[in-house]
Order: C-alpha cells, then sequence, then structure tokens
C-alpha cells in the first residue's frame, strides 16, 4: 500500500514510518525537517515541505492510497495548527480521490477521561484538546474514511500488541500506552479497513 505521513518527524511519527515499512508498505514522508528522521530505506521517500502549504500537500497526495497523521502542537496555547493542516489535507485528499485516513488525537477529546485527574487533565490540554477537536470535525464533514486514536499519556517504550481499546471513553483504569503500540493501532486499522468512521481509546 502506499502511505503517506505527515507528522513524520514526531515521535509517534517516527514509529509510524518504520513499522509501515516493516509492514512492507510504500511510504512517503512529507516533513519540514528531512534532517530530523533518522530512518532510511528503499520504500521510503521523503518529501519536504510545509503542511500549510496546500500546493505541496495536494502534490504529495497524488497517487497514495492512504493518509496518516501525527502532527502535534508545540505548546499548550492555542494555535490552530491542527485546524489549519487538516483542512490542506483533507483539500488535496478529496481532489486526489483519497478517502482513507488515520489521525493520532489525544484522549480527552470527548471530555471522555474520568474522576479528578481527567478533568484537570483535559483543563490543562483545552487547548491542543480543541485544535484536535476542530480538526476532527473536519474529517466527519468531509465524509472521509477516517480513524482516530485517542491514546492516553504517550511513553516511548517497545512495541507490546498488548494494548487495550475503547470505542466510547476510554479503557478502564487507564494511564499510559507506548507511542510503537499507537503506531500499531493505526496501521492495522488502515490494513484491515476496521475502525471506520470510529474514534477509539487506547491504553495499556
Amino acid at each position: 500500500m502506499k502511505l503517506i505521513i505527515f507528522g513524520a518527524t514526531g515521535q509517534t511519527g517516527q514509529e509510524l514510518v518504520k513499522q509501515a515499512i516493516d509492514h512492507g508498505h510504500e511510504v512517503t514522508a512529507f516533513v519540514r525537517s528531512p534532517e530530523k528522521l533518522t530512518l532510511r530505506d528503499e520504500r521510503l521517500h521523503v518529501v519536504k515541505g510545509d503542511v500549510l502549504d496546500q500546493e505541496a500537500v495536494t502534490a504529495a497526495v497524488a497517487g497514495q492510497e492512504a493518509v496518516l497523521t501525527a502532527l502535534g502542537t508545540e505548546s499548550l496555547a492555542y494555535s490552530g495548527f491542527l485546524e489549519r493542516s487538516l483542512v490542506r489535507i483533507v483539500t488535496a485528499m478529496k481532489k486526489q480521490g483519497v478517502d482513507r485516513i488515520g489521525y493520532v488525537a489525544s484522549a480527552g477529546v470527548d471530555d471522555e477521561l474520568p474522576g479528578v485527574q481527567g478533568m484537570l487533565a483535559q483543563r490543562i490540554l483545552k487547548n491542543p484538546l480543541k485544535d484536535h477537536r476542530q480538526a476532527i470535525a473536519l474529517l466527519q464533514q468531509a465524509d472521509l474514511n477516517y480513524t482516530v486514536a485517542r491514546p492516553l499519556r504517550l511513553l516511548n517504550g517497545p512495541l507490546t500488541g498488548l494494548y487495550r481499546q475503547a470505542d466510547t471513553g476510554v479503557p478502564e483504569d487507564a494511564k499510559q500506552i507506548n507511542r510503537a503500540d499507537v503506531a500499531h493501532f493505526l496501521l492495522q486499522a488502515i490494513e484491515t479497513e476496521d475502525h471506520i468512521k470510529s474514534s477509539v481509546g487506547l491504553a495499556e
């Protein structure tokens, strides 16, 4: 499968790139800073560009079979970056006839974190969560075949494959998940056409 990954130089994005290549996919990594992507492989094509550049994004999406995005925000202040990025990505997908997308968001986008600690976390992350919500709304309004991953606190541990899923809310007594497992979930969803038009909570 031909996949394009946005946010490929981030920690979760690099896991997506690595696992997609391991699964035999042809991967295009659309990145602002190619030097941050240390992995090299004959099936990896690195495209330097700005995700807010509509022409560049549209050109990069041409010929792809699915899109993966692990874009994030750099601070807790509200920027609208994710929403503005998804405007460009969705526009490109519509123009190029691509309708499958996997999106890494965050637990809390549905105000689903339980208890006092959950309420506190959602308050602290209110601006990034708002941006994710707006981006997800664009996917829903565009009627794309999307899968949204809602991971809890992200760790840099190895792939375990032992994570839990929740179609609503988050897994019970959940606290964290490895980025490698988030990448594993999203790739499997793309490969198997599972979780179409779904938002899934993820945790160990």
